[in-house]
């Protein structure tokens, strides 16, 4: 497992280097939005088909489930059956094309219905975030261990995405004082890395795609954080292409925001 994840990384970090931070810096790759109004680029389009060629070459037998493929080509891919590569081939499009240099390639193998591998990399710093089931978090290929915290609530400082919460409770997280305050990155991949390196201590959203948390999400528990949805379920107990989200560093934080999001989700 380990030679596969080094041969990801290398793939990952091919597409951020050559691909997506050449056109960065270039800004000329053109845009267009999808039908959800999100915006495209061809850079996304170019990242995703060399990602996916070169994973295809590792082994043709793994399913492939990437952003840029239709819907109906995703629950294909989702509920075929089998090993399967998920893919966001640049995360924090928004980002890229502002230009905010906060942006990231996400690959994870799905195996069992669960993340066995994953790789986030951010080329604008050079930074690989990798992990396989049971290795722990390695960043730039070093082995990281999380120093607990073991903050309360209203000492933390994490990640939220305000505009896809329903009204009620987004309101409610912006007006009281539950949280000592709240970032919000543009790319799910490196929120889900920070989170995992100690530079956050909760990331709370809506509602991720599956691309957006298959890597990030066993980055987070291979540096022991929690992860659950907003009823207090695992996002990968069913296969679903989106889930709300709640990862914390520690068991009292997950319990903290269950505490806020259940009450929001009962109906």
């Amino acid at each position: 497992m380990l030679n596969l994840l080094k041969q990801v990384e290398s793939i990952a970090k091919q597409a951020g280097q050559d691909i997506l931070l050449s056109a960065f810096e270039s800004q000329l790759s053109l845009q267009t939005k999808k039908s959800d109004g999100s915006i495209v680029t061809e850079t996304d389009e170019k990242a995703q088909a060399f990602i996916q060629e070169a994973l295809y070459a590792l082994d043709p037998s793994i399913g492939f489930l990437g952003e840029e493929m239709s819907q109906e080509e995703q629950l294909q891919a989702l509920h075929h059956g089998g090993k399967f590569w998920c893919v966001d081939p640049l995360d924090g499009t928004g980002n890229f094309t502002t230009p905010l240099p906060l942006f990231a390639v996400s690959i994870a193998l799905i195996a069992q219905g669960k993340p066995k591998l994953a790789c986030v990399y951010d080329p604008v710093r050079d930074e690989m975030f990798s992990a396989f089931k049971g290795s722990g978090l390695l960043i730039n290929g070093e082995p990281f261990e999380p120093v607990p915290n073991h903050k309360a609530l209203k000492d933390s400082v994490g990640f939220v995405d305000f505009k896809r919460l329903k009204p009620a409770l987004a309101t409610e997280l912006a007006t009281k004082k539950l949280y000592r305050s709240q970032r919000n990155l543009g790319t799910c991949a490196l929120e889900w890395a920070w989170l995992a390196a100690g530079r956050g201590q909760f990331i709370v959203h809506g509602g991720q795609k599956l691309w957006d948390y298959a890597a990030g999400l066993l980055l987070a528990e291979e540096s022991h954080c929690v992860v659950t949805d907003f009823i207090g379920k695992h996002p990968f107990a069913q296969s679903q292409l989106s889930s709300p989200i709640i990862a914390a560093a520690e068991q009292n934080l997950v319990d903290a925001w269950l505490s806020i999001t259940k009450v929001d989700e009962t109906p």
